[in-house]
């Protein structure tokens, strides 16, 4: 009965995965220096966060690699995705507060979406690291769409698969390109401080920011939003 309340109001929380559901992004940075570095190509911190973080591997073989063909800029990546998935395997912990509030999420019947640019093979192993793949109704991989993050469409499809309006909803994500996303989208977001400052996140389009999910301002908003 409160399952179907839920969904019959239209609510719904949509999560990034890689900085959001678990902060994965300095070995994201070390990946990407490994398979990159030989290239040419350092990236620190601020380069990271400024041209590589929330960004689709299509954009970013782009940007790096403008001279090679798409076919082998695709071919880089997987292998910097690869090199990713081998330094996260066995490392992957969910940020404070995750399990819980997913927990009070699907008491209430509030249904939830993964809404990534990761690739397909990344979300799922993060999520089965996590142990929660179960937990989401549909997982939106932004590469399998024509448009990914930052453009409204990856979240746009994860409100269509959970039934949600997105008013009515609640977006969490730790990029810029990300927020912007689900901002375009009109759903309120919450910035995931794993990388980037509240004034970067709410400069992106976030309507508050949380280091983490057990955080009290954070947990009085979604008693508020979602009603429960």
């Amino acid at each position: 009965m409160i399952e179907a309340k839920g969904r019959a109001m239209g609510k719904a929380l949509l999560f990034d995965i890689d900085g959001t559901l678990a902060d994965t992004d300095a070995l994201h940075r070390e990946a990407f220096n490994r398979v990159f570095g030989p290239r040419g190509h350092v990236v620190d911190d601020a380069r990271f966060k400024r041209e590589i973080q929330g960004f689709s591997n299509a954009s970013i073989g782009a940007r790096f690699l403008p001279a090679e063909s798409p076919e082998s800029r695709a071919a880089v990546m997987d292998e910097k995705e690869e090199t990713f998935r081998n330094l996260v395997a066995g490392r992957i912990e969910p940020l404070p507060g995750l399990l819980a509030l997913l927990d009070r999420a699907d008491a209430a019947g509030i249904p939830m979406a993964a809404v990534t640019n990761a690739p397909r093979l990344n979300a799922e192993l993060l999520l089965s690291g996590l142990g929660i793949t179960h937990r989401f109704k549909a997982i939106v991989i932004g590469d399998e769409l024509p448009h990914g993050k930052p453009h409204p469409l990856p979240y746009q499809e994860g409100l269509r698969f959970v039934g949600a309006s997105a008013a009515a909803s609640i977006a969490f994500e730790d990029s810029r390109s990300g927020v912007q996303s689900a901002a375009a989208a009109g759903i309120p977001t919450i910035g995931m401080r794993t990388t980037l400052a509240h004034a970067d996140l709410v400069g992106a389009g976030a309507i508050a920011s949380a280091s983490a999910y057990d955080d009290p301002d954070l947990l009085a908003r979604l008693a508020t939003a979602m009603a429960w």
